[in-house]
């Protein structure tokens, strides 16, 4: 049970290091001295205020009080001399459209200011879904770094009309002599620009397509094209699963683009409906962090359990090897016969041969999960063409290659084999929006629009087609891909009015053009092809499958997993300085990829992690050697991680036009031979040198603290009672008063106030439906002006997120009277506890501000600068801040930042708020804050105050569930919920009055206006 649960976030923590003790007594780890803090002595002296006379007027003595803080900037305002139409200064306005950038697609809303888009949201009525890099993607829209901004030639500036009459004449001249040109392009997902292509070719017949995605799942699309006969992608409706089994695919990650909303909505407690959800892996993933069930397993052997499986289901004795995992692969045999059709087996393996043993269990139990007729449009890459190609120019083959927004010279593995053959072809074109390594080397250089800039379409599964309007004027001299293939086709049509008319006769079948385009997508009619065997091609035996398999692996040194952060993905978005700050849900850490390792194979290396006193992690280097190509990497020691495996990230290591800070990582594209994202015969070898990491994983701790995390299962939720004082999974706190154990919340040290007139807000996060992903995060950093303080910052426990996810491990332990009877003292306490830590539970909870009715940080401030609105929002007067800091140590939840420095025009800190472009993004709804002064959560003040003023303008009260602040918006599985508590048809209102609702710390008594869900997992029991 919960009460039985040690919760951990870092090893240090789980051994009871000093350091965390001291991390825990200390908000600010690394003091500033104050001649640093407040100025020279030359500014002091010149002061019309003398610092005695300073603190005197605000009545107290901290020496560390900034007269930075009333230098609050002063801007001038600028009218309107003639205000744009459809445009109302100070409104905000919404478009809806659609990202598609190779590597994410989302159906989205673009929240504009003054023509400036500056958040992006998912679209709903779409069932749009965002993640961290959709949030983050509308600062990539101003990056003047990275960006083309005029077609070049050479690297020379040239007229868009000399470089379409230069390109057209040399593809005339190639056709003519009917020379290959090839056209590479990632994944597009858009139906118009398909065609468009196809007319390209017709054009140029000696021209052929090859799509190239960096971060393959080639094999997944190979194994429906030999077993159903369409090169496709199969879609999983996991909201009606009730057994699933995953190898290794991160399906609430990036494998198929994130199945997490499905995923969550066959979860829910309340229902009656929670599906048992078992994953098999080597690396701790976010699927695998929110799994019922975790089994550690090295990657070969994932291969072995998954034609074991295959072998249970089917009867057949397909060729395989005994595992140690054999009792838990029949037993989930037996799951999935149970299940049925409700079951499904998922493997996130690039191997064709893998892919097709989980397609055929899924056949052989008749699953209904899959779904093989609305199938996905998404990563349509083909590997054995890109290695065809690659091999072609370097034997000279190809005389032309027309480039859009790949990057082949960073992300392949073989990118010299590459580089070389480029230098054979004779006609070198990239269409790209931002400059990078394989532009680079090109002859020609076309800068193409941002998708916020830009027309289009796409068409993700069979029934959703969706729209791409333009939310702003372009910023740079670009040309859309389209325009320039119509254009070099010899068609003088603009693609808008292409798009226009093949929407209207191919689409929407007579439907409002402008509707579709209002609402940003158009729900067409199911296709009625339903996928069965595939009769082209040769029957797949499974015997020779299965042999093929097994013959692929060679299970000798270590196996290494190659994966993709939620933060930063293949990459693409490198230079976005809220990608690169935004913590990894697992290790929480920024800034950095790294070989992540098991405590048992670091132990046996000599690999550590040390912790400093002000809480920065520092680790070892390893060399990693695979395929005669080495690289050298930092170390992770990890929970979780399998033995005999190490993991890297992907989509690191980028160097070319990024800005210096951006530049950080080591490219395992390197090591990713033949797209494979696992690779065997590794070796590992330790090597001089010391990498200092940006990681929170040991900071704002809240160690020893208890009633943080309140988990249980399924079979608890549904036979005990929530309240019972003896096995109760969510008992309120007790506390000793007049010598009796009473309620906590029957002892107050404050007056109640009356809450009930006007509104009262709540926010409720459900542990069960949260997974940790952090589009939150970045919705926050986004809506609220938050700046970016950089890696040396983050490292000492300076990051300005308003928003954080905990990560928590768990490990279940005996008590300490137990551990009494059995002898053990505290060694051996401790070493069971690190046992337990080679698989832990994890736990993620968001933690903000908690907007205590009982605040203590309102109580300690001398100059009132925090106070409590009517509304139940815990204010900050920015301007009335003197930087004390009192409020922050005297805060439980470690939830206040403090801006040490400007981080705004400040050279020291060159991200957006430091140039003109990236000023744009910022909201003017909310201050960029001075230095000097305490900044947290404001549960959306400027959101919620907005929402008032637009009903009282329309003469109605507010609607129910009308309330949102950034973070609800962003969340894909509903996890957060706000409202007014005061409506009682608001959702929130009855979220707070569940039996799962608790809050964290209650013993304190701070009343949190901030509710959480005691977690629910489903182990089975029932």
């Amino acid at each position: 049970m919960a009460s039985n649960k040690k919760y951990w976030k870092s090893v240090e923590e789980l051994k009871g290091s000093s350091i965390v003790e001291t991390m825990n007594k200390n908000e600010f780890v690394k003091e500033i001295s104050t001649e640093t803090f407040l100025g020279d002595k030359e500014t002091l002296e010149n002061s019309s205020t003398t610092r005695r006379d300073f603190l005197k007027y605000v009545g107290f003595t901290t020496a560390a009080a900034s007269l930075a803080a009333c230098e609050g900037p002063v801007r001038k305002s600028i009218p309107y001399v003639v205000q744009p139409n459809n445009v109302i200064a100070g409104v905000a306005d919404w478009y809806a459209t659609s990202m598609a950038d190779g590597y994410d697609f989302a159906n989205v809303l673009v929240k504009t200011r003054e023509g400036r888009p500056i958040q992006i949201m998912p679209n709903k009525e779409a069932n749009g879904t965002t993640n961290a890099r959709v949030q983050a993607s509308v600062l990539s829209l101003y990056d003047e770094k990275l960006r083309l901004k005029e077609p070049t030639k050479n690297k020379e500036v040239i007229g868009w009309n000399q470089a379409d009459d230069e390109i057209k004449n040399a593809l005339n001249d190639l056709k003519d002599a009917n020379k290959p040109v090839v056209l590479l392009t990632g994944t597009m997902a858009s139906p118009s620009t398909t065609k468009i292509v196809e007319e390209f070719m017709i054009t140029y017949p000696n021209t052929k397509h090859v799509i190239y995605d960096a971060v393959s799942e080639s094999a997944a699309a190979d194994a429906m094209l030999a077993m159903y006969g369409k090169r496709t992608l199969p879609k999983y409706h996991l909201d009606k699963a009730k057994t699933i089994v995953s190898f290794g695919a991160d399906f609430l990650g990036d494998f198929h683009g994130g199945l997490d909303k499905a995923y969550i909505n066959g979860r829910k407690p309340t229902t009656g409906h929670m599906s048992y959800h078992v994953q098999f892996e080597s690396n701790m993933s976010l699927t695998g962090a929110n799994s019922d069930k975790r089994v550690v397993v090295k990657p070969s052997d994932q291969v072995f359990a998954l034609l074991n499986l295959y072998n249970h289901i089917t009867g057949e004795n397909v060729a395989s090897k005994a595992t140690p995992l054999d009792a838990v692969v029949k037993k989930m045999a037996f799951e999935l016969k149970k299940a049925g059709s409700k079951g499904i087996v998922l493997t996130g393996l690039n191997d064709t041969n893998a892919q097709l043993v989980a397609l055929a269990i899924n056949k052989a139990i008749g699953s209904e999960i899959i779904d093989t007729k609305n199938t996905l449009n998404i990563r349509q890459g083909n590997d054995a063409e890109v290695t065809q190609l690659v091999m072609d120019m370097k034997a000279g083959k190809i005389a032309g290659l027309v480039s859009y927004n790949v990057n082949p010279v960073y992300s392949l593995s073989n990118s010299l084999d590459f580089s070389e053959g480029l230098k054979k072809v004779a006609l070198k074109v990239a269409l790209s929006t931002e400059n990078n390594e394989t532009v680079d080397v090109m002859d020609y250089a076309l800068p193409t629009p941002h998708f916020l800039e830009s027309w289009g379409d796409t068409q993700f599964d069979q029934v959703t087609y969706g729209l791409i309007q333009p939310t702003i004027q372009p910023l740079f001299n670009t040309r859309q891909v389209q325009d320039i293939l119509l254009s070099l086709s010899g068609s003088s049509v603009s693609y808008y009015d292409y798009l226009k008319v093949f929407a209207s006769e191919n689409v929407l079948n007579g439907a409002s053009w402008n509707k579709a385009l209002h609402n940003g997508f158009f729900k067409r009619e199911a296709v009625e092809e339903v996928l069965g065997e595939n009769d082209q091609n040769a029957p797949v035996v499974m015997s020779e499958v299965a042999s093929a398999l097994v013959n692929s692996i060679k299970s000798s040194g270590f196996e290494l997993n190659l994966y993709t952060k939620t933060g930063l993905g293949d990459g693409k978005q490198a230079n976005n300085p809220w990608l690169q700050e935004f913590p990894d849900p697992i290790t929480r850490t920024s800034w950095d990829n790294y070989l992540t390792m098991s405590m048992a194979d670091a132990k046996e290396l000599g690999f550590e992690n040390p912790v400093q006193d002000n809480g920065a992690i520092n680790g070892d280097y390893a060399k990693v050697s695979i395929n005669g190509k080495e690289i050298v990497a930092p170390v992770m020691v990890q929970p979780g991680q399998a033995k005999g495996s190490v993991g890297l990230a992907l989509g690191f290591g980028r160097t070319f036009g990024l800005k210096e800070e951006m530049q950080v990582g080591v490219n395992a594209y390197a090591l990713y031979t033949n797209s494979n994202n696992i690779q065997y015969g590794v070796q590992v070898e330790k090597v001089d040198g010391t990498h200092k990491f940006a990681c929170t994983q040991v900071q704002k701790t809240i160690a020893g603290r208890h009633d943080i995390l309140k988990v249980a299962s399924l079979k608890e939720y549904n036979t005990v009672a929530p309240k019972d004082h003896d096995n109760g999974w969510n008992k309120p706190s007790y506390v000793s008063y007049d010598h009796k154990e009473v309620e906590a919340n029957t002892i107050d040290l404050w007056d109640e106030h009356n809450r009930e007139m006007g509104h009262h807000f709540n926010l409720s996060i459900d542990l069960t439906s949260c997974t940790g992903c952090g589009a939150c995060v970045v919705a926050c950093h986004a809506e609220n002006n938050v700046p970016v303080v950089g890696k040396n910052e983050v490292r000492v426990g300076r990051d300005m997120h308003w928003l954080r996810i905990d990560r928590y491990y768990s490990s279940e332990v005996e008590t300490r009277e137990d551990a009494k009877e059995l002898g053990l003292g505290v060694a051996a306490t401790y070493e069971g506890l690190e046992t337990e830590a080679e698989n832990p539970e994890v736990t993620f909870q968001p933690m903000m501000c908690q907007h205590c009715n009982h605040a203590p940080c309102e109580t300690v401030c001398p100059v009132a600068a925090t106070t409590h609105g009517r509304q139940g929002q815990n204010q900050m007067t920015y301007n009335r801040c003197v930087g004390t800091r009192y409020c922050a140590n005297n805060c439980p939840y470690r939830v206040r930042r403090f801006n040490w420095f400007r981080y705004a025009d400040n050279n020291e800190f060159d991200f957006n708020m430091n140039n003109q472009y990236g000023k744009m993004v910022l909201n003017p709804d909310v201050v960029v804050r001075s230095r000097g002064v305490m900044e947290k959560c404001s549960m959306c003040i400027q959101l919620t105050q907005a929402t008032i003023l637009k009903a009282k303008k329309e003469g109605r009260p507010v609607n129910t569930d009308e309330f949102e602040t950034a973070c609800t918006s962003a969340c894909t599985t509903g996890a957060l919920v706000f409202g007014d508590i005061n409506n009682k048809e608001d959702q929130v209102t009855a979220l707070v009055e569940d039996k799962r609702a608790y809050n964290v710390l209650d013993y304190l008594q701070t009343k949190p206006n901030v509710i959480y869900q005691v977690k629910i997992r489903n182990t089975n029991e029932a």
